[in-house]
């Protein structure tokens, strides 16, 4: 063989296997968007959870004041919650939602706590009971979540597709 057959040879590899890396990478990209939507869905649950099971400006003091800093920390994990959704994947809004996601969970466990009382209101029981299943379906769809941005995040790393992530601007997810 000639060296300019020899040459386009391995120009034609080295496209090929370019736009496979690519593909893989815009594929791994999409299935993190993919899981981070089905983790929005539930995720935007828990504040609709909080809003209609709200309680009446009745009760003592001490039940209205751990509601107020619930139900603030359910407005501020929503407002984390669409700075997420305007950039699934990236990096301070995850932190951002990360963080709000155990402040909310710190305020659940307040609530809870409450709702072991003896004189609890039956609405915070059934807020409990709700809450507990919705966490369970949440759990493990931020697990898959996780899985799928470690797995972007390992082919971003890999050589030589790493040169190819830099090129186009493929950046690093954050897990939640």
């Amino acid at each position: 063989m000639s060296n300019s057959v020899m040459v386009w040879l391995a120009v034609a590899v080295l496209l090929f296997w370019a736009m496979g890396a690519y593909n893989r990478l815009v594929r791994c990209r999409s299935q993190g968007i993919l899981a981070f939507a089905v983790l929005d869905g539930l995720f935007s649950q828990y504040v609709a959870l909080v809003k209609t099971h709200a309680p009446d400006a009745q009760g003592d003091e001490t039940c209205r004041a751990i509601w107020l800093g619930f139900s603030a920390a359910a407005e501020q994990f929503n407002a984390c919650l669409r700075g997420a959704r305007a950039q699934p994947l990236h990096g301070p809004a995850m932190n951002a939602l990360r963080t709000a996601h155990a402040t909310l969970f710190e305020s659940s466990r307040r609530v809870h706590d409450l709702s072991a009382e003896p004189l609890a209101p039956a609405w915070l029981q059934g807020l409990q009971l709700e809450w507990e299943q919705l966490a369970i379906k949440s759990d493990m769809a931020r697990i898959e979540f996780n899985r799928t941005v470690t797995n972007y995040n390992d082919a971003i790393g890999q050589f030589p597709a790493l040169l190819l992530a830099w090129l186009f601007g493929f950046k690093p997810g954050q897990t939640i």
